[in-house]
């Protein structure tokens, strides 16, 4: 019911006409249109896309980046320093994950809901090997907290609204291969909600616990990029970058007194409780052999007596 009333406001929005050129002898024939009933339907089937057609999506946005981009070749640089990052991440958190290079000044990265994660050469530049961690951590985040899927849910809504002007103006158009680069814009320039951003960031910082790396970086790495001066960067697309800086510092600060506590603890266990191969001061050691005691009626001995002197001179 709730799909059929969207469907019938749509309809009702493409038929209305320019203010100034008010013709309601043709508001019929602009409801009838088979671009506006296509339209409509697909900005109602956006809400609720299925697995299936998100797959689709990615599966074509993806191919469509990767063609229209420099993809670093097996042996560049970049492509084997990416490689030595990643490695053992090809699978994450119930996750299947690939990752490329586009050799490209942009200071920005991406990842498509299928696990595609793909890192520009301008970011690669900036950062180090722990920093562009945290960044990967923080995109593998918006996987797993599906943050992405509800951005191709919006591009594909977006879409779908293009398609109903287009048909009142007679130029048709559904999301096909003609319209799959206007899509894939959408995609990378839709904005997360800061809580978002929150969350992904403190997936990324987990991620950097988890695998035993500095999570240190990603304080610095959100500073780098805060004073970077490059035109197209991640904050672009993201929220303040300082105040999430803030955040990763203060949850780096947690973590350093988390182990400071630990260690701490340690220390003073082993203070008080002896090792074990080190005998109590009231135990002897143990290859000190303890006092005898007598056999019970048996006489205690007395030590040998000295020569007592006999007052008589020696012979001469």
């Amino acid at each position: 019911m709730r799909l059929c009333a969207l469907l019938f406001s749509l309809l009702c929005w493409a038929a209305q006409p320019a203010p100034a050129a008010a013709q309601y002898g043709n508001i019929g024939n602009k409801v009838l249109r088979k671009g506006n009933v296509e339209a409509a339907e697909k900005l109602v089937r956006s809400a609720a896309l299925t697995d299936a057609q998100i797959e689709k999506l990615t599966a074509d946005s993806i191919a469509y980046m990767d063609a229209n981009n420099p993809v670093a070749p097996d042996g560049d640089p970049f492509a084997e320093r990416l490689k030595k990052l990643v490695k053992g991440h090809a699978t994450e958190d119930g996750l299947q994950l690939n990752f490329k290079v586009y050799l490209v000044r942009d200071v920005n990265a991406f990842a498509a809901p299928d696990g595609s994660i793909r890192v520009m050469a301008g970011l690669m530049q900036l950062m180090t090997d722990d920093e562009l961690r945290s960044i990967i951590g923080h995109e593998i985040g918006h996987v797993k907290l599906k943050h992405i899927k509800k951005q191709y849910q919006k591009a594909y809504a977006v879409s779908a609204s293009r398609d109903a002007a287009q048909a009142n103006s007679g130029q048709g158009g559904v999301l096909a291969e003609g319209e799959l680069g206007k899509f894939t814009e959408e995609v990378l320039n839709a904005k997360f909600s800061r809580n978002d951003e929150s969350n992904a960031d403190e997936y990324g910082f987990k991620f950097m616990l988890k695998h035993g790396y500095e999570y240190h970086a990603m304080e610095v790495a959100f500073l780098k990029l805060a004073g970077d001066g490059t035109t197209k960067t991640l904050w672009d697309t993201h929220p303040d970058p300082d105040e999430r800086a803030k955040h990763a510092e203060q949850w780096a600060a947690g973590e350093d007194a988390k182990r400071e506590a630990q260690a701490a603890a340690g220390a003073a266990a082993a203070v008080e409780e002896p090792a074990a191969d080190e005998p109590a001061a009231d135990e002897p050691a143990a290859d000190e052999p303890a006092d005898e005691a007598p056999e019970e009626g048996s006489e205690p001995t007395d030590p040998p007596a000295e020569d007592a002197p006999t007052g008589e001179s020696p012979e001469n």
